[in-house]
């Protein structure tokens, strides 16, 4: 979203702020190695607001590329006020108010999927969040593998060989989401302790069945882990609508045993801010540790300290002063957060339909999400590859009020069969294009996208 012109009054609020409150401690003499001089300051900075511009334009909505926005001004304001304080959210004597507000919002989103108990905290990222629930799988079905959908995040298998399980990778069906079918009978082995389902795949946004799966996984004694770190947030406008998305599966993550959201994609926040969270809070034994020099204050909250249910340590209490600022001003609800998934949805919906009646560019399927991916109407899998290649480099070299910025995404050839696309496979993969529409202003810019990419793709022969 654009700058509000107000920002660098908000941001110079918060300067203000933090200083009054460091006064109250009595003046003091800095260390003349922290002098900072302001015309060498200057300099640099004006360097590295030069460097800076070569990035992509994440925040403008031509840019539908990667999971990539702006944060929240609210984030940013919030981010940066904590940050002046710079507290360590590991322990309660690294960052008691910020441990607070850490607490708050992670009940929130506990709140959210519809977790009645909770245990969780905040991460720096999603795969540290993943880790950290497959570590627990782990301790709690010792000597068990975990198994994942092959259109799952990389992470999961990285993450198996990490702590040492065997990590099985069960077949996606033709709208890539996990077969049921293939998971029965991985589990009928008895090797799999738990699932991970995923409740909007990185690749093409699809919705695992965790509804229909969760009986299953029950049945067979393996634990449910939920992969909801790019479209948790979803489950805010899960109601069935037009322009929401299907409810039975958000609704069933509330049995599940863990699952792990990303507040830095849909969440609004800065990176990185991911999240972890288990139904039952008793998980927290397989954490126990001990540290000699901190965790000491512990008449300052109930509960304890954040960092005896985490695996990392340090972590910045200015990602929970962000995001707690942010959803007193945008909570998780409908009309708040949901209001601005919406759109994104009406978006990849909307351009759906228009791709399906392009005589240049074909749907490769329905999204489930904000995620849409399409190909050039092409005879041969390697003229789509070439295609696809060309428009990703040709709408990224146009001039800056010109340019579209969009991804490709690689498919096999059986892929695109299953998906009723007639493309001779002269080769056994290649690219098509996938955009992510995660920006609410995204759907007022599809003609233009659109007519643009069919020009690329037309010039591409």
């Amino acid at each position: 979203m654009p700058l509000p012109p107000s920002l660098v009054e908000h941001l110079q609020d918060a300067v203000d702020a933090i200083a009054g409150w460091m006064a109250e401690y009595g003046p003091y003499d800095p260390h003349p190695v922290t002098a900072v001089d302001a015309a060498a300051l200057r300099a640099v900075h004006a360097e590295l607001a030069r460097r800076l511009r070569h990035n992509y334009p994440f925040f403008h909505p031509r840019y539908a590329g990667q999971m990539l926005k702006p944060p929240h001004p609210a984030a940013v304001v919030g981010y940066l006020t904590a940050m002046l304080v710079n507290p360590n959210n590991h322990a309660l004597d690294g960052g008691p108010a910020t441990a607070v507000m850490e607490r708050e919002v992670v009940a929130a989103v506990a709140g959210m999927v519809g977790f009645d108990r909770h245990l969780g905290h905040l991460t720096s990222s999603g795969t540290i969040a993943n880790l950290e629930a497959l570590f627990v799988a782990r301790e709690a079905h010792p000597g068990k593998g975990v198994a994942y959908s092959t259109d799952a995040h990389y992470t999961h298998g990285r993450m198996c060989q990490l702590i040492g399980v065997r990590g099985d990778a069960v077949a996606a069906d033709a709208a890539g989401r996990m077969d049921l079918d293939a998971l029965e009978q991985l589990l009928r082995t008895g090797s799999v302790g738990t699932v991970v389902l995923t409740t909007g795949t990185t690749g093409l946004g699809a919705v695992d069945p965790v509804d229909s799966a969760l009986p299953l996984c029950v049945r067979y004694g393996a634990r449910v882990h939920v992969d909801a770190a790019y479209g948790g947030f979803f489950r805010l406008i899960a109601d069935d609508t037009a322009d929401g998305v299907a409810a039975a599966p958000f609704e069933a993550v509330a049995a599940c045993d863990s699952v792990v959201i990303d507040p830095h994609k849909h969440g609004l926040q800065p990176y990185g801010c991911g999240a972890v969270l288990f139904r039952d809070p008793d998980v927290a034994r397989h954490y126990l540790h001990e540290s000699p020099y901190t965790y000491y204050t512990d008449d300052l909250e109930a509960g304890g300290h954040l960092g005896e249910i985490s695996l990392e340590c340090s972590r910045s209490g200015a990602a929970a002063a962000a995001l707690w600022l942010t959803l007193q001003l945008v909570p998780l609800t409908s009309d708040g957060l949901g209001a601005v998934l919406r759109p994104c949805r009406r978006a990849a919906l909307s351009w759906a339909t228009a791709l399906a009646n392009s005589d240049e560019l074909a749907p490769y399927q329905r999204p489930d999400l904000d995620i849409v991916t399409y190909l050039p109407r092409r005879e041969r899998l390697s003229q789509v590859d070439r295609v696809s290649g060309h428009v990703l480099n040709a709408g990224m070299a146009l001039p800056p009020d010109e340019a579209v910025f969009v991804a490709t995404y690689e498919v096999t050839a059986q892929a695109l069969a299953a998906r009723g696309h007639r493309v001779v496979a002269d080769v056994d993969r290649g690219r098509i294009l996938r955009s992510v529409l995660m920006k609410p202003e995204s759907e007022t810019v599809l003609p233009v996208l659109q007519t643009r990419l069919e020009a690329l793709s037309r010039s591409a022969g």
